[in-house]
């Protein structure tokens, strides 16, 4: 199995290779009243995993981690590890929906107040029965490890949501995930990043085509150069070193190319 990152805290690998067994498991998990917190991984989380002990320290602590982007798929076929693209942002719909059939009440925190509202007025009409019980949009200073946070926390709980999708962008969102699970087991998070944007409408995701290319990344970076191309190019410079560590990985595992 390809180890994304290690440390005294843990190891950081890819532990829901399939849509259809999370989401099972993640069900399973509605009728025990068991928390959980997902993490979908991609190549700029494999270089802040090395840049930054608290975010390696949060991973770690994650109950279910999955390949988000192209690349983590691709390198993890390379090192014998059969898994399916699972992006956070496509997660919302078949979470949601299992949510209302389980009579989960959900929680949205992170985006702005206008893409709260917007999403989530957006997943009631497709999902009869949700209830969006908590919606919360912190300061642009917010910090996951902070006071203000653990407000944040008792007061989701205390909301009755079993189910929070948390938009803040990596690394506050999985810092505030294992924070706030740790804190109340019984609910489940997931860090969608843009994810509410997308549903609410006020970011766009790149077309089918482009993704079914594995251009996302591309039509990303050009929609934001300014913000996006120095992640992007330290991300290239990361691949010569995971492509090797894919290869050693298969090897150790005496697993033959094909």
């Amino acid at each position: 199995m390809m180890v994304w990152s290690q440390s005294e805290h843990g190891e950081v690998t890819l532990s829901s290779a399939d849509r259809a067994a999370l989401l099972s498991d993640l069900g399973a998990r509605f009728d025990a009243c068991t928390g959980f917190s997902v993490a979908t991984i991609n190549l700029d989380h494999v270089v802040k995993l090395q840049r930054d002990a608290a975010f390696q320290r949060a991973y770690s602590q994650h109950t279910h981690v999955t390949a988000d982007g192209t690349p983590i798929v691709w390198l993890s076929r390379l090192a014998g590890q059969d898994v399916s693209l699972i992006p956070g942002s496509e997660l919302i719909g078949p979470l949601a929906a299992l949510a209302a059939a389980h009579n989960v009440p959900i929680a949205l925190f992170g985006s702005d107040e206008l893409s709260l509202a917007q999403a989530a007025a957006s997943l009631k009409q497709a999902h009869p029965g949700l209830e969006v019980a908590f919606c919360r949009s912190p300061a642009m200073d917010f910090d996951p490890d902070g006071p203000i946070s653990k407000i944040d926390m008792d007061d989701l709980s205390a909301s009755g949501a079993r189910l929070c999708f948390i938009a803040l962008g990596a690394p506050k969102q999985e810092r505030f995930a294992a924070r706030a699970q740790k804190l109340h087991p019984h609910i489940g998070f997931v860090s969608i990043g843009a994810g509410l944007n997308f549903i609410s409408g006020s970011e766009t995701r790149a077309p089918k085509w482009v993704r079914a290319i594995a251009a996302e990344w591309l039509w990303r970076m050009l929609s934001n150069p300014k913000r996006l191309a120095g992640r992007y190019a330290a991300c290239i410079l990361a691949l010569p070193r995971l492509i090797m560590r894919a290869i050693s990985t298969r090897l150790s595992n005496n697993r033959p190319f094909s």
